[in-house]
């Protein structure tokens, strides 16, 4: 019976006009600040004294923000912690020099420091060139993921800012 029914339809489907060849849908690069498991990937995010945070893996890697080297100007000098560290949120755990002021650096998160950036050393002026590449101060074991949601987003950064230097 089947192949009857098929069989009536079948010259109908040969008159149909064919349909083009889709291709296939986009591919969607994966979101940033998606999270797996226990914090496998997050978007930067950023500290009210100008520090930013990004985490991979569980690592956190710390800098300043763009904002914050502009206002100090041409870094001469990176005074940073030493690997072990235990830091808690809110803890300095260094300094930076320029030609015009010194600030202090402050821990985004708990954690212990697992690595500094040696390259700050002899080239402390890549925290001017490069402060979300190149110019990464420290990286750090991130104790207590919760905290991170206390941190600003990039946006919230941006607005907050603004408000600041109105």
């Amino acid at each position: 019976m089947a192949w009857r029914a098929l069989w009536r339809v079948g010259p109908v489907l040969a008159l149909a006009p064919r349909c083009p060849r889709l291709p296939p849908p986009p591919r969607v690069p994966a979101a940033r600040g998606l999270r797996t498991g226990a914090l496998l990937l997050s978007a930067r995010k950023f500290t009210d004294k100008h520090e930013w945070i990004s985490v991979d893996n569980g690592i956190g890697t710390v800098g300043i923000t763009d904002f914050a080297q502009e206002a100090l100007g041409d870094v001469v000098y990176c005074s940073l912690p030493e690997i072990g560290t235990k830091l808690s949120k809110h803890d300095e755990f260094g300094a930076l020099e320029s030609v015009k002021a010194a600030s202090e650096l402050y821990s985004p998160l708990t954690g212990e420091v697992t690595e500094i950036n040696g390259a700050l050393a002899d080239n402390p002026g890549l925290v001017n060139k490069s402060c979300y590449q190149d110019g990464w101060l420290i990286k750090m074991t991130v104790a207590n993921p919760a905290e991170l949601d206390e941190l600003m987003t990039e946006d919230a950064y941006e607005k907050y800012i603004k408000s600041i230097e109105d």
